[in-house]
């Protein structure tokens, strides 16, 4: 029920590697921050970064955004997951390529373990496209399962040599 949670500071991970991959991420933005249910406060810089799974595929762009929301987090994953598609994306193969990706990192310091939703996502902590831009925004955030600072877990993870800021 919207409007019944105080507002909760999020983070978002954002990924593009197919089109034009900055207006992409712009679009993303501007969208989740149209009506009330979010807003955004503030964005990482842009990282190209070499993908992540399945490697045969173009490079993506990635930032992080903060967003302050009274949404659950079943509902911010609703809203999500809705503007991927209104923007365009459509189903493919997992870690393939993709028009606009937007997951939930970080909620609050809660924990969420359901089928359709884990928070911190579940391999934030594996992922420095995601921990690099993350930890420019919220570097003393404590991963609520791990323990460490997103900070830590970034100066820690492989594939640091893939995560370049965009000139």
């Amino acid at each position: 029920m919207e409007g019944l949670l105080s507002e909760i500071i999020a983070h978002l991970g954002l990924g593009t590697n197919l089109g034009d991959r900055e207006d992409n991420l712009a679009q993303a933005v501007k969208g989740l921050n149209s009506g009330t249910a979010l807003t955004v406060l503030r964005s990482s810089r842009i990282y190209e970064t070499e993908p992540w799974g399945v490697t045969d595929q173009p490079a993506f762009l990635n930032i992080v955004v903060e967003v302050s929301t009274n949404l659950s987090p079943q509902e911010l994953l609703h809203h999500v997951k809705g503007l991927e598609g209104k923007l365009g994306r459509e189903p493919g193969p997992r870690f393939g390529p993709r028009l606009i990706d937007v997951d939930i990192l970080l909620y609050g310091d809660m924990v969420v373990d359901e089928p359709d939703l884990h928070i911190p996502h579940a391999s934030l902590h594996l992922r420095a496209f995601t921990l690099v831009p993350l930890a420019e925004l919220a570097p003393d955030s404590v991963h609520p399962i791990l323990g460490q600072t997103i900070t830590n877990l970034a100066m820690q993870v492989e594939g640091l040599g893939g995560v370049k800021p965009l000139a």
